[in-house]
């Protein structure tokens, strides 16, 4: 009996877990502390406000997905509301930059577990695994959208068991005292923390570029944004009850990025602290394999309509995606040379400033994706109003992180003026 074909095209759970595997990586084990700081037990509020601005940008991304399916993804619906102007050219450089930044960022994070558990606390090992994981990823991307997706879905299913697991355990235990309204700061703080537990949602905007995979994109895309965006926050919302209803805020902001681990030693002992530890290597794998995966396509798509040189389109021994090996480069660049603790924020706010970009767009051709304009205005006041606060609460305080963003914008801004120069004096002669 022959065996049955494997379809060449992705289911909406495939596509979903590309971009839950996107999001549940380094984030949600690193921002604890962080967040904690700033909105003490009210976390798990901070994650609700920031899974709605995050469902706001993914109804303006799944309209427009529906209607113009493209493994350009979200850079496609820049240019059908602006052109192949300079506005496109200039987003398309800088979510080729983010997506570097924040994929490098990953990487490190897996580095440093990896290292912690088979060195202990080394730099030289968290830099050489950190390498190990881009590369293996790479390679992973290269084989093809089915083999990242089959990676993804058991890396996705891996992790989420375990977070459950993790929810239960300690929502099970938790003290109701520690999660009291009484002791949550100022409203202002609580917003003000969303700048932070947002980043734990930005892989959703990857989902943009499974469309070229899809069957039936115009009817699957949005499924998969809007699964991918629930199953998110709602471990989120769960793991920072869990933690919070655990430990006080000073212990989570003592604990760091272990926050997940110290809180599951209560109920499971050491294994829950080795448990959450592999739990932070698998999502870490599994966030920089959906990071890269945008590569290829959206390399392909603007090399093609003139936004990136040719060579970006193009292949290496006639299978390897340049997009996607010089991709892997700069993150091995930038995970090997540099401490990107220092920097991992601009990931954060240049991804804001797309996501407003792309959904302005979308106010142009609205008309044609059929969007509700209330729906758009929301979208692109909520993730300018956290971006705003991100940077007047956190970077203004950190002059090497705003010079490290401006430096990303005026990059994007003359690679793009460079190279569409250079094409026209080409043109010409």
């Amino acid at each position: 009996m022959a065996a049955p074909e494997t379809s060449p095209h992705l289911s909406i759970r495939q596509a979903a877990f590309i971009g839950v595997g996107s999001m549940v990586g380094a984030g949600i084990f690193a921002l604890l502390g962080a967040a904690g700081e700033v909105a003490g037990a009210a976390v798990w509020v901070s994650f609700l406000i920031a899974g709605a601005v995050a469902v706001l940008q993914g109804y303006s991304f799944a309209r427009l997905g529906a209607r113009y399916p493209s493994a350009g993804g979200l850079l496609e619906y820049v240019a059908k509301g602006f052109g192949d102007g300079h506005v496109t050219g200039v987003t398309a450089w800088l979510t080729y930059s983010a997506n570097a930044i924040v994929t490098a960022m990953v990487a490190v994070s897996f580095g440093s577990y990896a290292s912690d558990m088979v060195a202990g606390q080394n730099a030289a090992w968290a830099k050489v695994f950190a390498g190990l994981i881009i590369v293996v990823m790479t390679l992973v991307n290269v084989v093809g959208s089915q083999l990242v997706a089959r990676a993804q879905t058991v890396i996705v299913y891996v992790v989420l068991s375990i977070l459950v697991v993790f929810a239960v355990v300690t929502l099970a235990d938790m003290d109701p005292s520690l999660l009291a309204p009484a002791g949550y700061p100022p409203l202002q703080d609580i917003v003000s923390s969303v700048a932070l537990t947002f980043f734990a949602f930005l892989g959703f905007g990857i989902i943009t570029f499974t469309a070229k995979d899809l069957a039936k994109p115009s009817r699957e895309l949005p499924r998969a944004m809007f699964l991918a965006l629930g199953i998110a926050t709602v471990i989120y919302v769960a793991i920072a009850l869990g933690v919070f209803g655990t430990l006080s805020v000073a212990e989570v902001i003592s604990s760091g990025g272990t926050a997940l681990a110290v809180a599951a030693e209560p109920a499971l002992g050491q294994a829950g602290y080795w448990l959450m530890a592999i739990t932070a290597l698998f999502a870490t794998a599994g966030a920089t394999n959906a990071g890269l995966y945008p590569a290829a396509g959206l390399s392909d798509r603007l090399a093609a309509t003139g936004q990136f040189p040719p060579v970006m389109g193009g292949r290496t021994a006639r299978r390897i995606p340049n997009g996607l090996l010089i991709q892997a480069v700069i993150c091995l660049v930038l995970a090997v040379a540099f401490k990107l603790t220092a920097i991992a924020s601009i990931g954060s706010a240049v991804a804001l400033l797309i996501f407003i970009l792309v959904t302005l767009a979308h106010f142009r051709v609205r008309a044609e994706t059929g969007a509700n304009p209330l729906l758009l205005a929301l979208a692109v006041l909520t993730a300018g109003v956290v971006l705003v606060t991100f940077v007047v609460t956190d970077l203004i305080h950190e002059p090497a992180s705003m010079l490290t963003l401006l430096g990303v914008l005026v990059l994007s801004i003359g690679l793009d003026l460079t190279w569409k120069r250079n094409a026209r004096q080409a043109a010409v002669t």
